[in-house]
């Protein structure tokens, strides 16, 4: 969502941006061609634009920083009190971006971490903004405001073994009146071997009322089709009343997870008897020794399409590295991505505002057999703060799970908000259909080169 010169093609752009960053050489001739097949979308690998978004902005800062000030509305739209309604089939909206690693060293520079390997981090950023233009083409010729409604899950189903170039695609599977969801899929080349998947959901809104805004149907064209779409249909309901029953806020823990904290409230008591001599094992940490935090002032240069609001993708990179570091400190392992569960977007982060973020491991759980390890999952709180005014609102929560390999830690909750947490991250971990089966495929982890 970046503001492009009419006169200056997607591929120019950005290759003049990866030569100031880095001082180097274009692009090669195979990665140019492969960047400008991708560009018919106008989408902009992220990591490759420095600071910018990785979508087209149709105004600079500047120019939406003086609307503001003159109270002039920016939205520029198509967007009828009462649209059309049209009929959209999957492949209508199907749409593709080549990342073209194993052919240019300089766009992989900008993807990796300092042990060399895929900044996961990075490929979430690219996964968003592909589902936003995803979502754009499937409500054109309406052009609604639309924004990311949560992540419903980023899984890992195998590790890259060695550098190759990336193709990520989706499309549109799923629609209710003004809501959608997109299921992207990221694969190697040449072979096609998928090694993730992701599935966000995204809200259309009239851009001057903010209103829920109609959006074009979907429909199935084959059984295969019938499927994808009756699935999703059949998440949104349970995720709907899952939301509408509110979690442990709302019920009490059940028999066998009331004797699960009941145990680690026993161990605790013995920590704390005078008469005794006991002391935690080395490897169970106490929940609130894990905490970690990270404030930032949020910066135009991550603002989404709208001109006024934080790029969700930023958002998730940025918390999937918190997660990352507190994840590392926590097992003094190195930590590998496996998950990213059902993320909720509450409120939206205005540019200028100050963003915080608190990470804390809420759950772990041990494997014995191959590969050995141990699960830690993260949860991400973010706080956005008006700074004018003072004002302090829960922006969103996100929960990753990694896996640290060959090393044995617990995480001990001690209080009962501290327990609650606990018995959250495993009931996540349950629904997630248990985390061994994240990690079909791994095997070893010495040979990876992905988080």
């Amino acid at each position: 969502m970046t503001s492009i010169s009419g006169r200056c093609t997607v591929y120019r752009l950005a290759g003049r941006l990866a030569k100031n960053r880095y001082n180097c050489r274009l692009f090669s001739n195979t990665a140019k061609a492969e960047f400008k097949k991708s560009a018919k979308n106008e989408f902009i690998p992220q990591a490759n634009r420095s600071l910018a978004s990785p979508m087209r902005l149709k105004y600079t800062w500047l120019e939406a920083l003086r609307a503001r000030e003159d109270g002039r509305v920016l939205a520029e739209s198509n967007a009828k009190a009462e649209p059309t309604i049209e009929e959209r089939t999957m492949d209508d909206s199907f749409t593709s971006i080549m990342l073209p690693f194993k052919h240019d060293e300089w766009l992989l520079d900008a993807y990796v971490n300092s042990t060399g390997r895929l900044r996961i981090g990075q490929i979430f950023q690219d996964l968003d903004a592909l589902a936003g233009v995803i979502a754009y083409k499937h409500c054109a010729p309406a052009n609604p405001t639309i924004v990311t409604a949560s992540v419903d899950r980023i899984s890992l189903l195998k590790r890259l073994t060695a550098m190759t170039d990336i193709e990520l695609y989706g499309n549109v599977t799923w629609t209710g009146r003004s809501s959608m969801e997109i299921t992207i899929r990221a694969r190697t080349k040449p072979n096609n071997e998928v090694f993730l998947t992701a599935n966000f959901t995204f809200v259309a809104r009239h851009p001057v009322t903010q209103k829920s805004y109609p959006i074009n149907h979907l429909i199935t064209r084959n059984d295969t089709e019938r499927h994808i779409f009756e699935r999703a249909e059949s998440y949104n309901e349970a995720k709907r009343q899952a939301a509408k029953a509110g979690g442990l806020s709302n019920s009490p823990p059940d028999a066998e997870e009331s004797d699960i904290i009941h145990k680690m409230w026993l161990e605790q008591k013995k920590l704390e008897d005078p008469n005794t001599d006991y002391q935690l094992p080395n490897n169970v940490i106490p929940m609130k020794d894990s905490i970690m935090h990270s404030t930032m002032l949020m910066q135009p240069q991550y603002r989404n399409r709208h001109s006024y609001m934080i790029f969700g993708g930023y958002l998730l990179r940025q918390t999937f590295e918190l997660a990352y570091c507190c994840a590392a400190a926590f097992s003094h392992g190195i930590p590998h991505f496996i998950s990213l569960d059902q993320t909720t977007f509450r409120s939206p982060v205005p540019v200028g505002s100050v963003l915080y973020l608190t990470a804390t491991v809420v759950y772990t759980e041990f494997q014995k057999v191959n590969p050995c390890g141990t699960f830690v999952q993260v949860r991400v709180d973010t706080t956005v703060q008006d700074i004018e005014h003072g004002k302090s609102v829960e922006s969103g929560s996100f929960t990753y799970t990694y896996f640290i390999g060959s090393k044995h830690v617990a995480v001990l909750p001690v209080s009962y908000d501290e327990g609650m947490q606990y018995l959250e991250g495993r009931r996540h971990a349950i629904e997630s259909k248990k985390f061994g089966a994240d990690l079909a495929g791994l095997g070893g982890t010495a040979d990876i080169v992905t988080e």
